[in-house]
């Protein structure tokens, strides 16, 4: 949790247990970059333990833009694929509350996103389930697992 990873293809890049945290997959196709993040919270200035940012939504994937940029990539070819975001506690959490906090993750990275004009073109978010995602950068496909055994290609 709270990691940024880069590589050029052909690599794979995979976040295990991902619940209300969020992977952000990044892949420039032109350069075939590719960046993986596991952001945990919204945004680093409200944070209290800032010991590591990169768990944070806006740091990480500006940190994982400028290292993606440092090795060749250009965010005009760069697409998003955004995972998880689950409020893993409906019982206790209503989707409507901002403890939420898998709703805000989600929300943070649409915005953060938007900022860099990088568009989604794959999401499975929200739910009350974890996942694990594996981002293939050969081809820029990534495969979600879910806790219940399911799986998906997007």
């Amino acid at each position: 949790m709270g990691e940024i990873k880069i590589t050029e293809s052909p690599h794979l890049l995979k976040a295990i247990g991902i619940g209300s945290c969020v992977a952000v997959a990044l892949y420039d196709k032109d350069n075939r970059i590719g960046g993986l993040a596991h952001v945990m919270l919204p945004c680093f200035e409200e944070a209290h333990d800032k010991s590591n940012p990169t768990r944070f939504t806006d740091i990480a994937i500006a940190m994982m833009i400028d290292e993606m940029k440092r090795r060749g990539a250009c965010t005009q070819s760069t697409t998003a694929k955004i995972f998880g975001g689950a409020n893993m506690f409906p019982e206790i959490i209503s989707s409507d509350s901002a403890m939420d906090i898998g709703k805000r993750n989600v929300v943070a990275v649409r915005e953060e996103l938007k900022g860099y004009s990088i568009e989604i073109t794959a999401s499975e978010v929200g739910g009350h389930i974890g996942r694990t995602v594996i981002f293939d950068t050969s081809d820029n496909a990534v495969t979600v697992k879910t806790a219940n055994s399911e799986e998906r290609t997007y």
